[in-house]
């Protein structure tokens, strides 16, 4: 056989890939990404949207691609759908792309702590991928994802018994409208005598016709920190605190592991950041724990406090890898490392993630 009719031969016989949401921020990432990534020849690309949405080109891989409605028949001869929609739109639509055939993955909280549906980060637990009696695969929550290729390497080498956390989060985390708030807010400040007075961030957004009703955040963001993120729920915790929780002990499978974290939204446009306390069941040191982690393909390594080299977000941002540093054993806690990690939530959080798990799908690893 031809070189030129194996590629045809290999091409009829790839898997067909869809994008649902394929419009929107973490939608368009997934396309960058599958742009740049040629690990999987896809002999067709779908991409679905909104009714509104519908009939858009965008160009995929060189060629352009018509964007389709969300309907049940789009899913037919679909091998993989990427799903990247609103909970309800994923608890509705999964099943139903699921029913005709296709394996999906999904990047909303629809599934994730679903008994039946594995939650899955590829260099902690791709084999999970396989366990789908639903037929869905489901993405964590972008916070949890900052910390999961980290700690899924430190567990493997020392047992993670317990995590205390703080993040630190992008207003991308609350889509499109936190960023553009974002941006809003600090366009109203830029050159203003704010900030040395309680309120006058306040009042410079409002002369600037900014209605506080209208912000996804429950406060000013520029210039300023918010301790909240995600919805109320019991006892005072908000649900992304609950979902590092809940979320980590399933991809870890460690359904008793001791968490609790605060999450925090700061004035950053992409990228979350997250400080690690973590505590293991076996002796940890520094320099091993360096190792282990500069080992791991995803991860960079920046710990040199003392030439300035530590994590940022403005390292990250934009990339896949997840960053990691100000790694030190703590003083007063045995076995316990503090370290602080950055991960581009969009990417990484999101979307580089879903495709991972596609990417683990086509290849039969998962």
């Amino acid at each position: 056989m031809s070189e030129r009719a194996s590629e045809s031969s290999a091409q009829r016989n790839a898997p067909v890939v869809a994008i649902v949401g394929a419009t929107g921020a973490v939608g368009t990432t997934m396309i960058e990404i599958i742009d740049a990534r040629p690990s999987v020849p896809w002999s067709e690309i779908r991409l679905i949207a909104s009714a509104r949405s519908a009939g858009k080109v965008i160009p995929v891989r060189g060629q352009d691609v018509t964007v389709l409605a969300l309907t049940p028949e789009v899913f037919d001869g679909v091998d993989i759908a990427l799903f990247d929609v609103p909970d309800e739109v994923s608890a509705e639509w999964g099943p139903i792309a699921a029913g005709r055939g296709a394996v999906v993955v999904d990047n909303s909280g629809a599934f994730r702590m679903d008994p039946d549906v594995p939650l899955v980060v590829p260099e902690v637990n791709a084999e999970q991928a396989a366990n789908r009696p639903k037929g869905i695969v489901s993405n964590p929550n972008c916070t949890t994802l900052s910390m999961m290729a980290a700690m899924g390497a430190l567990h493997r080498e020392f047992e993670l018994h317990a995590l205390v956390v703080a993040s630190y989060q992008a207003a991308s985390g609350a889509g499109q409208g936190g960023i553009d708030r974002l941006q809003a807010e600090i366009a109203a400040v830029a050159g203003k005598p704010v900030g040395a007075r309680a309120g006058d961030v306040a009042e410079a957004l409002a002369a600037a016709g900014l209605d506080p009703d209208d912000s996804p955040f429950p406060a000013p963001l520029a210039l300023n920190v918010v301790p909240w993120a995600g919805s109320l729920k019991d006892d005072g915790w908000s649900s992304e605190e609950l979902k590092v929780r809940n979320e980590a002990r399933k991809i870890l499978g460690i359904p008793d592991l001791k968490v609790s974290a605060t999450c925090v939204r700061v004035p950053v446009v992409t990228t979350h950041s997250i400080a690690v306390h973590a505590t293991f069941a076996r002796e940890v040191s520094v320099d091993r724990a360096r190792k282990v982690l500069a080992a791991q393909p995803s991860i960079v390594l920046r710990d040199d406090p003392a030439n300035g080299q530590w994590p940022t977000p403005a390292d990250a941002v934009g990339g896949d890898p997840t960053w990691v540093g100000r790694i030190r054993q703590a003083y007063d806690f045995p076995n316990t490392l503090e370290l602080f990690l950055c991960g581009d939530n969009l990417r990484k959080g999101a979307a580089l993630n879903t495709y991972e798990i596609a990417e683990t799908i086509a290849a039969g690893q998962g």
